[in-house]
Order: C-alpha cells, then structure tokens, then sequence
C-alpha cells in the first residue's frame, strides 16, 4: 500500500490515507494513454463542414445547349462540379463519422495509469472534505490558495456540488467533475488534482481489483 498525506480547507496535513497499488501505482504506458486520449478527442469532434454534390444542389433541369454545332463544350447540367455554383466532388459531408472504440478493459487501465502518473509526480492531492457556505469564488479560491506552486487544478468531487460549481466559475485554470465523468482528458490537461477522500473510497471500490 501507499501512502498519501490528507489536507483539511486550510491546507493543514490532518493524516495519512493508504491507497490501492492497484489503481495508483501501475506504469506508465504511452501507447495505452495514447489510445484512450485519441479516441476521447475523436468523439468529440464536431462535423462542421458540409457540402453538396450535384444531385443535391438546385437547378440544372434541362440541358444547357444543344450537344452540337455550337462551337462550345458539350454539357448535361448546369449542376456539374465544373460549373460555378455546381456540386462539389468528394467534398466533406455531415454525415462523417470519426467515433473511436477501445475495450473497456484498456479505458479502465488507461485511467488508473494517468492517475499514477499524477501520484508519482507529486501532483495528486487528497482534502478531508471540500464544502463551501455558498457560492462565494472568493472562498474557493482561498481553499486552492493554500496549496502553493499550483497553476491549473481539477477537483474531483464524489456528487454534485452547486455552490462549488458556481464559485469555481470564474476561477481561471479550475475545473470541477464528480466521478461520474472522470476522464483520462482532464486529468492530463490541468496540473494537480485534488480528490475528497469520498473521491478515493469510491476508486478503491470500483477499481480495486488488480489491473492485469
């Protein structure tokens, strides 16, 4: 087992916390976070950019000119791809699809690592408990505040906490998740993370089984 020091609000060490080898003490493995983080980006990704070919564009009824004896080219519609304002060939369409699978198994690994990875590299912070009297950012701030040398954190709470969602609004580099969306995504993307120490029953017990 593993030791991690437990905070109060005031950032005063209150205790000592064991955590699970099992979910904070796994390797790193590029290629695995790698997998997982594409396929997060990937199903993200909106499909903006649509066109349309020749049979979904308007006009172009009957033909332009006589096949022959004009002198000109020969064409059947004014809708063909080389006409202004004709279809567009091979163009992006809305009907793209970049959805990304992976198993379950390597997600589930894929976040136990990058949480490893945040122990190891001192960045992984455990408070007793975080509850606000109201929605004041000010009091929020003042809680982070006493933890020094942190640039962006991503606190991860066991339930919904409207108070600490409002005063996390305009705190910049904070962002506030329950364990219902944790993800490999934000977890990279800010410095430290800070979890409850309901935060860590709750991975014990879902993640508590070693990660083969």
């Amino acid at each position: 087992m593993k030791d991690i020091k437990v905070y109060n609000q005031e950032g005063k060490e209150i205790g000592k916390l064991e955590l699970n080898e099992a979910i904070f003490n796994l390797s790193w493995n590029a290629d695995l976070v790698h997998q997982a983080l594409g396929k997060i980006l990937a199903n993200s990704r909106r499909v903006l950019a649509n066109t349309k070919d020749r049979a979904q564009v308007s006009g172009g009824g009957r033909k332009p000119w006589k096949q022959k004896g004009t002198g000109r080219a020969r064409h059947g519609s004014i809708r063909s791809p080389l006409w202004k304002g004709g279809g567009v060939s091979f163009g992006p369409t809305s009907q793209r699809n970049f959805k990304v699978k992976i198993n379950k198994k390597m997600a589930r690994k894929a976040l136990l690592t990058v949480l490893s990875a945040k122990f190891k590299d001192n960045e992984l912070l455990v408070i007793d408990r975080l509850k606000l009297a109201g929605a004041k950012t000010r009091e929020l701030s003042k809680i982070l505040g006493a933890f020094p040398k942190i640039k962006s954190a991503l606190v991860i709470l066991p339930k919904k906490d409207d108070d600490i969602l409002r005063a996390s609004a305009n705190l910049p580099g904070v962002k506030i998740i329950t364990t219902d969306n944790l993800n490999i995504f934000d977890i990279l993307k800010y410095q430290n993370v800070f979890l409850t120490r309901d935060v860590v029953d709750y991975l014990h017990k879902t993640y508590g089984k070693t990660v083969k």
